[in-house]
Parts: structure tokens; sequence; C-alpha cells
């Protein structure tokens, strides 16, 4: 090493100093915030900046390890194996997407709207499990099922299941095929698919290009509503009348998926933006 590595302070400069380049002042603060308090296992704030606090020789190789990938564009949550949503730790790796702030509303939005609900939600394209596990923590009354094409997605959501003591049953099946088997009637359904246009690449950031699965991310721009159509054609057999859907969804969709819910007979249609005012989720009820 470089500098001598033996307190906070010393980790924070060399943080500082390697990233300094690919990241901002303040993201270096944030990335030297996680994964300081992620290798030492800080508990307590203050101890955080506490510039004297000692860190033993192994925790400092780890820091050091860790800097490298981060160096190479690996993401932090990746690089420590995890992320907070909604509260709950969740674990990811590259056959998972990373939790975004924009799918946190997403989960507030149904919290919020179905205080004390107790039938199923099926969460379709369930990746880490992150909408699943947090639905079950905050509704507890409900019954929640998780559903994903990919085995080592599907592993890891379990992995987040089990650590934020939530309870929720996942399945193995492809969105794609109206025919997926097992499948309990619902009174919410909820969905992240993939939104992201192939031409809208150019402008998406080097480390999620790199990184992410692209199975989870794209569609093709001739059928950018593939996978809210399919998951249409299974609610169609499994959402209880007077149902609700939750989707995220492209900024750029929200009228095209107007129109498509409006064919399949959902009402109540409502585009919801998020923080950053982009059109980011829509919501509807099932008529009948």
């Amino acid at each position: 090493m470089a500098v001598k590595i033996q307190t906070i302070k010393d980790i924070r400069f060399y943080i500082a100093r390697e990233l300094g380049v690919l990241y901002n002042e303040q993201e270096v603060r944030i990335i030297a915030d996680i994964l300081i308090k992620a290798v030492l296992n800080i508990t307590k704030p203050h101890q955080l900046y506490d510039n004297g606090f000692p860190i033993p020789e192994k925790d400092a190789l780890k820091l050091t390890e860790y800097t490298e990938r981060l160096k190479k564009g690996e993401p932090v949550q990746y690089v420590i194996g995890e992320t907070t949503f909604y509260n709950c730790t969740i674990k990811v790796n590259r056959s998972t997407l990373i939790p975004r702030p924009e799918t946190e509303e997403l989960v507030d939005l149904i919290i919020k709207e179905n205080q004390g609900y107790k039938g199923n939600i099926i969460d379709f394209g369930t990746g880490s499990g992150c909408i699943a596990v947090a639905l079950s923590v905050n509704l507890p009354y409900a019954k929640i099922t998780g559903v994903d094409i990919s085995e080592e997605a599907l592993k890891i959501a379990k992995i987040n299941s089990g650590l934020n003591n939530a309870s929720v049953t996942f399945m193995k099946g492809d969105i794609l095929d109206h025919n997926i088997s097992g499948l309990p009637e619902a009174g919410i359904i909820v969905s992240n698919p993939p939104y992201i246009r192939e031409s809208e690449k150019l402008r998406m950031a080097e480390n999620v290009l790199d990184f992410e699965p692209h199975q989870a991310l794209f569609v093709t721009d001739s059928d950018p509503l593939i996978y809210y159509n399919a998951i249409l054609g299974i609610t169609h057999k499994i959402l209880l009348p007077g149902g609700r859907i939750y989707f995220e969804i492209n900024e750029a969709m929200g009228m095209p998926l107007t129109r498509l819910l409006r064919e399949n007979n959902y009402s109540e249609i409502v585009i919801v933006s998020d923080l950053n005012d982009k059109e980011r989720m829509i919501k509807c009820r099932k008529n009948g």
C-alpha cells in the first residue's frame, strides 16, 4: 500500500485519492461511509466519523481490495454484497439488479394504499426479492409470491427473505409464458419488469452496462411493452375482479401503457411520478 492504513482517517484519505477520478467529492464520502461501515461492522454512528478509530490490518487489506474493485467501475453494492431497501437488508450479486430508489417509491405506494391487506400479492420478475420482502415485512397479513426466471436470482431472493424474517413463497417462472402453473389467485399484482429500450443504452452509466444483468434491464425498441403485455395475459386468469396492478415503468411509456390497460379491461388508471418528477409508476384496477 502507498499509505499505511491504521485509522479511519487513513482509509478516508486512501479512498479519496484512489476514487477521486471516478467520483465527485460527495460520492466518495458516501462510498467511504458504506465501505467502512460494512467492513468494520460499525453500528454506532459516532464511530463512523471517529478519525482515530483503529482499523485492524485484515480489515485494512479488505478495504483496499474493495477499493481496487471500485476503481474498475464495479458498483459498491456488488462489492460489499448488499444494499438497504425500504429498511430491509438486501443481498445482491451480478445475477440481480441493484434496487433503485424509484422501486422503493413503488413499494411505498403499495404499502400506503393497502394497509391491513390480507390477500395474495404476486411480484413478477422478483429478482433479488426486494419488492416481495419489503411488502411481506410491511404488510404482515398478506401472502406474497415472487416469480422469476433466474434460478440464481431466486437463490438470493430466498436468502433475503430469511435475512429479513419475511414470509415469501418464491417460484421459478417465465413471465413470457402465459401458462405459469401454481400461481394463486391474487388481489394485487406488482412488477418492475425490464423496460429500458435498447436505444437508451447510450445514455446509461458504464458501470450499469458492464455489471448488471441485461436480461433484467432491456427490451427491444420494436416491442417495449412485451413484459407488461405478457403479465396482463397472466393476470387475466388470476387477478380477482377489483384487484389492483402496480407497475414500475419507463418514463416514456405512460400513455402507451394506459392504452394497453384500457384495452385489457382495466380502469382507475393513474400514472404516478417519482421524486424526480418522472412518470415512473402506473396503477389500475381490474373491472368486474
